[in-house]
């Protein structure tokens, strides 16, 4: 019966992967096989470098999903958590120090591409979708980029619901989308069986034989199939990684590759069909339900990304790469399923102002790849170091594999470059910044942590800092709240300003790990200091949310303390801008910033704003 039940469950999550992992990579064929003969790197349309995409498209499916990403990235996650951020906390440590700078820096690049590729994909998907309306009516072209912001607000407005309840509505949307798509594809096929020589890689390798440089070129939009395999290893904190091979074996691959050969067959017969491949496998009475259906899916492929996004700020939150912002909980079972209010109406306001620049898929596909590419080529590169420092991978193994990898990741990146004047500039715009923030935040917390340090004290000298100004002992208890292995200023001010000390003290410590999770015996570590006296470290994972409240009820029975007697002391820092210091006067504008909205450590920490006392200290950066 537990086995049966164990089966049910995994059964549900393929199905839920379907409708939020697999929407990207799922509705490609909408726009990839178009791309490839009549966008932005169109290549002459004729049966041989048909034979030539198709089979570009088939092996770039065989080799950077099923094997890059199912069957060996997604094997190196962090204790279940997916995504480029997961496994640079989980390299990281294992890493000297130069090689640590290295992998902060292409983290931070790789993140901040993704949120760049995160933008792109809903517009680029809705658009293709309500395009679809063009072979049914031509009446509805001029009002194509109106509904499909209408779409995109209404999608952004339905993420607060959790990605478990959207997984459950999506899932079986998705499954029709591509038992649908299969079937059409293969009936195409069928009609045609020429397409199915694609299968063999010769046909790839002859078509860059026969195209020179721009049959290299066109690997700009074949890229197009496999934007979708970062969003794989990124959401695999939602469903895990076995839900999501089931459902990429069993059902993605196989209706994807079967609709890309009935396009190829359709183009192969009917050259004319060019101006919408994709729909044109499906009869004309079947038009409108295919472009609603259509749709559908394209929306749904936008949840991909979006729930990639909000894991990665998440964890971005967690390992100090941004500030703190309001991060909810959408699944008591699933601690991975997150919705992040602000990164959702920033995502949504970017891609509805994309639609109304850009109006047409066809001119956003070349600002699309170019983000996804570059994420692609670093996770290769912190794949490297898994391979060597976690699974002490032989050098040369490990160096053939990844350069492999590279091969693929760094081909599509370098053509995808040549895509920046007709768009590309829009996501290398947006990942620049937002890294460049990331590099603020960092480089300001660390400029901060020099001045707490410099003016703080030593555990070791607390006891004749107190015995220097305390005038008296009050009853009650009092919780410090520390940032560092120092003792934290907030309290220094209160006992060389005010002369007394609490009856039993505690300084409090929360401490971030590598590890998403901890089991909660490893949760509290403490340390007597002296008399009532002590110092006590709450360990997190970098997914999980402190709940400072339920701490101090857990340690009653070890520290005594008390509820309704005690109060936390928070330090709270009101930068200035320090106006003598003439370095860096950009840098630090924009950390005072960046600090003023920050999440307010209460909510942050969940701590009842009626036991906190705030002792503000000013502090000039």
């Amino acid at each position: 019966m537990i086995k049966q039940k164990g089966k049910s469950r995994q059964v549900a999550l393929a199905l839920g992967a379907l409708g939020v992992v697999f929407g990207d990579i799922g509705t490609s064929p909408l726009y990839a096989m178009k791309a490839c003969f009549s966008g932005h790197h169109a290549i002459t349309l004729n049966p041989v470098n048909v034979l030539g995409v198709l089979s570009l498209i088939i092996w770039s499916l065989l080799i950077v999903i099923c094997l890059k990403y199912v069957t060996f990235v997604m094997a190196a996650d962090n204790e279940g958590e997916g995504g480029i951020f997961a496994l640079y906390e989980l390299v990281s440590h294992e890493s000297q120090r130069r090689s640590a700078s290295f992998m902060l820096f292409a983290a931070m690049v790789g993140g901040a591409l993704l949120y760049g590729d995160g933008v792109i994909t809903p517009a680029i998907s809705v658009l293709s979708a309500i395009e679809g309306l063009d072979i049914a009516t031509t009446a509805a072209h001029q009002y194509t980029p109106h509904i499909a912001c209408t779409i995109l607000l209404a999608l952004f407005a339905f993420q607060s619901s959790g990605t478990d309840k959207i997984g459950s509505l999506f899932g079986p949307v998705m499954l029709v989308w591509f038992t649908v798509i299969g079937i059409f594809g293969l009936s195409s096929a069928a009609g045609n069986p020429v397409v199915l020589q694609a299968f063999s890689p010769y046909y790839a390798l002859n078509f860059f034989a026969e195209n020179g440089l721009a049959g290299t070129m066109v690997l700009g939009a074949v890229v197009l199939c496999v934007t979708g395999g970062e969003a794989l290893f990124a959401d695999m904190g939602h469903f895990g990684r076995r839900p999501i091979t089931l459902a990429w074996y069993f059902v993605a691959l196989p209706s994807l590759v079967l609709n890309y050969l009935g396009q190829g067959a359709i183009l192969i017969e009917n050259p004319e069909s060019i101006i919408n491949p994709f729909f044109s496998l499906f009869p004309k009475f079947l038009m409108l339900p295919m472009v609603a259906l259509a749709t559908f899916a394209a929306i749904i492929a936008s949840q991909a990304i979006i729930s990639g996004a909000f894991s990665l700020t998440a964890q971005a939150v967690h390992l100090g790469f941004i500030p703190r912002i309001r991060i909810l909980q959408t699944s008591e079972e699933n601690p991975g399923q997150v919705f992040v209010p602000s990164v959702n109406w920033v995502m949504a306001g970017l891609c509805i102002l994309l639609v109304l620049i850009f109006e047409a898929s066809e001119h956003l596909a070349g600002a699309y790849g170019i983000a996804i590419t570059g994420t692609m080529v670093i996770t290769t590169y912190l794949f490297w170091f898994y391979l060597r420092k976690i699974r002490n991978c032989p050098w040369m193994l490990a160096a053939i594999l990844t350069g492999f990898f590279a091969l693929f990741d760094l081909g599509f990146f370098i053509v995808n470059f040549t895509k920046i004047a007709g768009g590309g500039w829009f996501p290398i715009l947006l990942a620049g910044l937002i890294a460049y923030g990331m590099y603020v935040w960092i480089w300001g917390r660390a400029k901060l942590r020099e001045q707490l340090q410099a003016r703080g004290l030593e555990v070791s000298d607390l006891e004749s800092e107190i015995e220097k100004y305390m005038l008296a002992k009050v009853p009650g208890e009092a919780v410090f709240l520390s940032a560092s292995e120092f003792i934290p200023h907030a309290f220094l001010q209160h006992l060389r300003n005010n002369r007394v000390v609490h009856e039993k003290l505690v300084f409090l410590r929360v401490n971030t790990s590598s590890e998403p999770y901890l089991d909660s015996h490893k949760r509290i570590s403490l340390k007597t200091v002296e008399k009532n006296i002590y110092w006590m470290t709450v360990n997190y994972g970098f997914m999980e949310k402190p709940n400072l409240s339920l701490i101090l009820v857990q340690s009653w029975n070890q520290l005594g303390l008390s509820s309704t007697d005690s109060y936390f002391y928070i330090g709270r820092m009101l930068l200035r801008f320090n106006k003598d210091n003439r370095e860096h006067l950009l840098r630090r504008k924009i950390f005072i910033m960046l600090n003023s909205v920050s999440e307010d450590p209460l909510d942050y920490l969940r701590i009842p704003a009626d036991k906190v006392v705030t002792i503000g200290t000013a502090i000039k950066i």
